[in-house]
């Protein structure tokens, strides 16, 4: 689940035109939601309040396995629709498996002039945290630029630069006044227009995935370690109108390339990674299979210590089955899709690690209970178990 910081940050990305896609971290993020997913860890409680459009605030307990807590408070300069934690979107609140649209250049705010001068601002969000007992300050400023400090010893200095079909970012990272220096790039094109066809291309074959590439390529060095690196990544996805056909009406608007009747390609999304200075090569192939459930596979091998993992993990969503035969009367209920009771994750890995969280709404909290085991082990086969109960409402 989403932390409530998050959230607002997510929804400020959203509202200022933000391709937060198309970064070179985000490259295998589709996957990630299913592999990589967050079991809480003992009991936390979090409770956040949105006075106004502008202004944010967030408190957080961990009641065990130690007393711990957190205040937060977030303004931004743009008005923001934020919803209570009863009536938000459930999809919004969680990383979950997504074919994403192509990016698009950011569009900047319109010019206001007042008497011959030019008056408007950039949009920008203000983010602080403290955290009890330990005192330590996080902080966030974001205008296209962000500034955050990790603790108090740790500063790092993020620019992003966004044109739609490419992006580059920088990064200098201070951690204990020693500097560190990171850039990565991505760009994506679509791998074949509609409509178009070389002299010399023959006739495709039916059946093939249609899409379009992304590649993106890091690069960093570290003066404290003295090291250096490079890391490239590729990730092939289909087009975001792509729907099983399992649910799809024929006909549909949002069949793709506008052809009549059910899309014949599941949205899928295939990574790869490979880091040559660590001998790290990663590859993941995830894919919706049917309405709500998803299913994802990584490979990770090392070509230095021949060390492997397969990971395998499975999203599905939960649905009342409640429809109303007259549709004037309730339309939310005559959806054929239902509505959203809560999602089931689960994860299993060669290393005999086993993680399984449900995520979901109970009145107008949203909860999440998982737990991670290791079969290998007799003695504690129970590595850990958390519930996560989180409550946050809007006066707008």
């Amino acid at each position: 689940m989403h932390p409530f910081a998050s959230y607002i940050l997510r929804s400020y990305y959203k509202a200022t035109g933000w391709n937060e896609d198309n970064l070179y971290a985000n490259i295998t993020r589709s996957s990630n939601a299913i592999l990589d997913f967050t079991v809480p860890r003992g009991l936390h409680l979090s409770v956040s309040k949105s006075p106004n459009s502008l202004f944010k605030t967030t408190y957080s307990m961990n009641a065990m396995p130690s007393l711990n807590g957190s205040i937060g408070y977030i303004f931004t300069s743009c008005e923001l629709d934020i919803k209570s934690s009863g009536n938000a979107r459930f999809k919004d609140m969680l990383e979950r498996f997504r074919v994403y649209d192509q990016p698009r250049r950011p569009e900047p705010k319109e010019e206001e002039f007042f008497n011959g001068e030019r008056v408007d601002k950039r949009d920008y969000l203000l983010y602080g945290r403290f955290y009890l007992p330990t005192g330590r300050l996080d902080a966030l400023y974001s205008t296209q630029v962000a500034v955050r400090g990790g603790n108090a010893s740790n500063l790092i200095f993020n620019l992003q630069h966004d044109v739609g079909k490419w992006c580059t970012e920088y990064t200098w990272s201070a951690d204990d006044g020693v500097p560190a220096v990171d850039a990565s790039s991505a760009e994506q094109e679509k791998v074949r227009s509609p409509g178009m066809k070389r002299v010399d291309e023959e006739d495709p074959i039916e059946g093939g995935l249609k899409g379009r590439v992304s590649a993106g390529a890091e690069v960093y060095f570290s003066a404290k370690e003295r090291s250096a690196g490079i890391s490239t990544g590729f990730r092939f996805t289909t087009f975001p109108d792509a729907t099983p056909p399992s649910f799809q009406a024929p006909g549909s608007a949002s069949s793709p390339l506008g052809a009549k009747g059910p899309p014949s390609q599941p949205p899928t999304t295939i990574t790869a990674l490979f880091n040559p200075m660590l001998g790290h090569i990663s590859s993941a192939y995830s894919a919706r299979v049917s309405r709500d459930l998803s299913m994802s596979s990584r490979f990770d091998f090392n070509v230095y210590s021949y060390e492997s993992e397969w990971t395998l993990g499975t999203e599905w969503w939960m649905r009342s089955s409640d429809e109303s035969e007259d549709p004037s009367a309730n339309p939310r209920a005559s959806s054929p899709k239902g509505e959203i009771r809560g999602v089931v994750k689960a994860r299993a890995s060669t290393k005999n690690d086993v993680s399984l969280m449900w995520e979901g709404r109970i009145r107008n909290m949203l909860v999440s209970l998982g737990v991670v085991s290791d079969f290998s082990s007799r003695t504690k086969p129970i590595k850990a178990i958390g519930l996560e109960l989180s409550y946050f409402s809007s006066d707008q």
